[in-house]
């Protein structure tokens, strides 16, 4: 995808987007991705050795291999909503195979997914792309429905069938939220024992985050913390819905927040609201990757604008699934290299 093209998708919005300039938090404070990122930012860390490899083993694969950006497939979906919504659309998606040959054809860095999925192939498919084990879910069979994140596999069936990183979701603001903190950080610690790369679902789930018809599960105030909190039990990369919203902590009225926040660090544009998601991963040091968000209309132009206001912003890249695999192979495919062609323009900068 030339940078015309990407201009084209971000349609009015392309001046803004691409001219912005961050103040508050300018350029100049943040640890930005490179080629570089393993040796500058990672191998001063406590991190075992095997931990840096495997990091530089999933920078150093597909289209943006030694860009230090990274393109991740996620199909989850299959237990944390349902396999009907998640592969009626595009049924072929039930077959585990299908779903790392996306990963494969659409160049992706690694290809994240159930112990059950990726375990099914893993002896064809392990040494071909890196495989994220998500470890814990939350399912929905269980009625009336709990919103609860729930141990499924262990950080050693993930190891033993060849992954090189694990994830896991915390719901942050939940009541169950401390059990999963403890679970979580437990897991990473033995998954770095292995030499394994941990990667964080840093959500927050609570129904008093939506105020006045207003969602701020997607603040940035929110979203930063729950970042912040992710990164001091060590997570590797931090995965994060994209903020579109700010003042969670005001308009609710709990916690602790600082009117700087709201007056000088950031202002009503996105990507100002998503530095504030960066700096709270310790202002980059650990990487931030947004959601693609469902698939619905405009997903390609939707997937791009996603994807310039992460990396101007300072972040690692997309995790993106229902908008690849809810479609035709071809299609998902497309979708994955545009976003991987917005990490690839060398115009496109850190705001």
């Amino acid at each position: 995808m030339t940078n015309k093209m990407i201009l084209d998708l971000l349609g009015d919005e392309a001046e803004s987007l691409l001219t912005h300039t961050c103040t508050g938090i300018p350029k100049e404070m943040i640890h930005v991705p490179g080629p570089d990122y393993v040796d500058r930012l990672m191998a001063p860390t406590d991190r075992p050795a095997a931990v840096l490899r495997n990091m530089q083993t999933i920078l150093d694969h597909g289209r943006l291999a030694g860009t230090g950006y990274v393109s991740i497939l996620p199909v989850d979906q299959g237990i944390e909503h349902s396999g009907a919504s998640a592969f009626a659309p595009n049924p072929i998606y039930f077959d585990p195979e299908a779903i790392v040959e996306l990963a494969i054809e659409g160049g992706c860095n690694a290809v994240a997914s159930t112990l059950g999925v990726l375990g099914s192939v893993s002896r064809k498919y392990a040494h071909k792309i890196p495989f994220l084990v998500k470890i814990n879910h939350n399912e929905l069979l269980t009625y009336p429905a709990i919103y609860d994140q729930t141990l499924f596999a262990s950080v050693e069936q993930a190891f033993e069938m060849g992954a090189i990183a694990v994830g896991a979701t915390i719901y942050f603001g939940s009541e169950q939220s401390r059990r999963q903190i403890m679970e979580v950080s437990e897991a990473f610690a033995r998954a770095h024992e292995l030499g394994m790369v941990t990667v964080l679902w840093a959500y927050l789930r609570n129904s008093a985050f939506k105020k006045d018809g207003v969602d701020y599960h997607t603040s940035a105030d929110l979203t930063g913390q729950a970042n912040h909190l992710g990164v001091t039990i060590e997570a590797d990369i931090i995965k994060q819905k994209q903020a579109t919203n700010n003042g969670g902590y005001t308009a609710i009225g709990f916690g602790r927040t600082n009117p700087l926040v709201y007056s000088k660090l950031t202002s009503d544009h996105p990507i100002d609201l998503v530095r504030w998601q960066v700096a709270n991963c310790y202002m980059g040091r650990i990487g931030l990757i947004n959601s693609g968000g469902a698939s619905g209309e405009n997903d390609l132009a939707q997937a791009v604008r996603t994807a310039v206001i992460n990396k101007r912003a300072g972040g690692m890249g997309l995790i993106s699934g229902r908008k690849a695999f809810q479609k035709p192979m071809a299609e998902g495919v497309k979708l994955l290299h545009a976003i991987q062609d917005v990490y690839l323009d060398d115009s496109i900068t850190i705001a």
